[in-house]
């Protein structure tokens, strides 16, 4: 089962890929660029060329799959998030629908069901995040939501929490968020379910 890795040159995508590959999980990863293709290529992982802005329906050939961890990120505005987090989430959900794939592993965020009660920056993220997933719970893909917390640079405890009052705090780190990615990927039996993620004291296969 090739899993089609949406974002995959990003921060929680490429280590996730890198797992992956450790694992000998089938992945492709769908970079914006040759230039990004480098880094993938040197630990042997299949990339395609692919613009979530533009064409992206070939990407998903031989694909049974998809992951989406894309982001606009921090630094750009309100018009890459509606293109990218909510716009290309939505467009990568209907081709997989179309395609007839198995599942869509979406990487949201932590109470983006409440887009107003983030800080004032990120509420443009929260709504975009808000919509895409609301988007994919009405296809008819089965799926899985992922909402972790805010992000961190730390090491991979691979211990988890489901909610701040277990947690103690609302973090989490990419790393572990990619390990927790990995599990569900591996794990094709999880379908139409939505979890938290935090760093905690548990272990994947007991939160999720």
């Amino acid at each position: 089962m090739t899993t089609l890795v949406i974002g995959a040159n990003g921060q929680i995508g490429k280590q996730f890929c890198e797992l992956a590959q450790q694992e000998g999980t089938p992945i492709k990863a769908m970079i914006r660029s040759e230039g990004q293709a480098a880094w993938f290529k040197e630990r042997g992982i299949d990339s395609v060329v692919a613009d979530l802005e533009g064409e992206f329906e070939h990407a998903f050939e031989g694909c049974d799959q998809v992951v989406f961890t894309a982001g606009s990120g921090p630094h750009t505005g309100p018009d890459k998030t509606l293109m990218i987090d909510l716009f290309g989430a939505m467009r990568a959900a209907d081709v997989a629908s179309q395609k007839g794939l198995s599942r869509y592993i979406m990487v949201s965020a932590m109470r983006a069901e409440n887009p107003l009660e983030a800080p004032e920056k990120l509420r443009p993220y929260m709504a975009a995040k808000f919509a895409a997933d609301a988007h994919l719970r009405n296809s008819d893909i089965p799926h899985v939501i992922l909402k972790p917390g805010r992000l961190t640079d730390g090491t991979a405890s691979r211990q988890f929490a489901s909610s701040i009052d277990e947690a103690g705090d609302n973090q989490i780190s990419r790393a572990n968020v990619a390990h927790a990615l990995l599990y569900v990927v591996q794990t094709s039996s999880i379908i139409n379910q939505e979890y938290t993620l935090l760093d905690g004291k548990r272990s994947i296969e007991e939160v999720v």
